[in-house]
């Protein structure tokens, strides 16, 4: 009879539309397993598309690199590329303190604690400069399209975490006016970006100044990220 029970609860819980990983508490992103919590986006097999496109940016695995995640929700990504290299240090931003605590928490069980750090903040408005490398998977849903997604997603992920202004694209705009600042001379930007989203988003970093701009697309063959890198000289500001 318990048994049973708690059988029926977990069901009930399906029928509510509650994803089989919120109701685990746990998502596997990149063969590692992270913890989710309310304030953390549920890590989508899309999102491994950012991990694939930086690590094709990265000449040297062995370096020393400096690695942003600007809203880094549970912290997979970060916590991807730390695996993949070595000897980098990495920065997770969050604007909801939960999430930070959670990504520190998964960075910790997955043993990349020593080499990470986590803070609260909006964006990059409290961070230094040069990082070798910035990844982002920012909100990119237009407010008006957030009735429109699946229970899943509407219910249980956090809004702040899906929503991006009148046309989905306010998160990119405001990363892309702090790239000057964070990125080391020949660093490289990563973000995901949603269906239909690529060219917008590469035409908001080409007038921040990126360059060598490019896609890679997700196994669905839509383009999931878009990359660019800070060349020595060119000017991120914007003007």
């Amino acid at each position: 009879p318990e048994e049973l029970a708690a059988v029926e609860r977990l069901a009930a819980r399906r029928l509510r539309r509650e994803p089989v990983s919120r109701i685990l508490g746990v998502r596997e992103f990149w063969s590692l397993e992270f913890l989710l919590s309310d304030a953390t986006l549920d890590p989508r097999p899309d999102t491994e598309t950012v991990v694939e496109a930086a690590l094709a940016l990265v000449d040297d695995r062995e370096a020393a690199l400096k690695v942003l995640d600007l809203g880094t929700g549970t912290g997979c990504l970060l916590v991807a590329l730390l695996h993949e290299l070595p000897n980098a240090w990495g920065l997770g931003v969050d604007r909801s303190e939960g999430a930070a605590r959670t990504a520190a928490s998964n960075a910790m069980r997955l043993g990349v604690g020593g080499r990470s750090a986590f803070v609260v903040g909006d964006w990059a408005s409290p961070l230094a400069t040069g990082f070798d490398l910035v990844v982002s998977n920012p909100p990119y849903i237009a407010e008006g399209e957030l009735p429109l997604l699946e229970p899943e997603v509407r219910l249980y992920d956090p809004p702040s975490a899906l929503a991006a202004g009148d046309d989905g694209l306010a998160a990119y705009r405001a990363i892309a006016r702090d790239l000057d600042r964070l990125l080391a001379p020949d660093g490289r930007i990563v973000v995901e970006v949603g269906r239909g989203q690529a060219e917008d988003v590469a035409a908001i970093l080409a007038r921040a100044g990126v360059s060598d701009l490019g896609f890679r697309s997700d196994l669905a063959g839509i383009p999931r990220a878009v990359f660019g890198q800070k060349k020595i000289g060119n000017d991120l500001t914007g003007r």
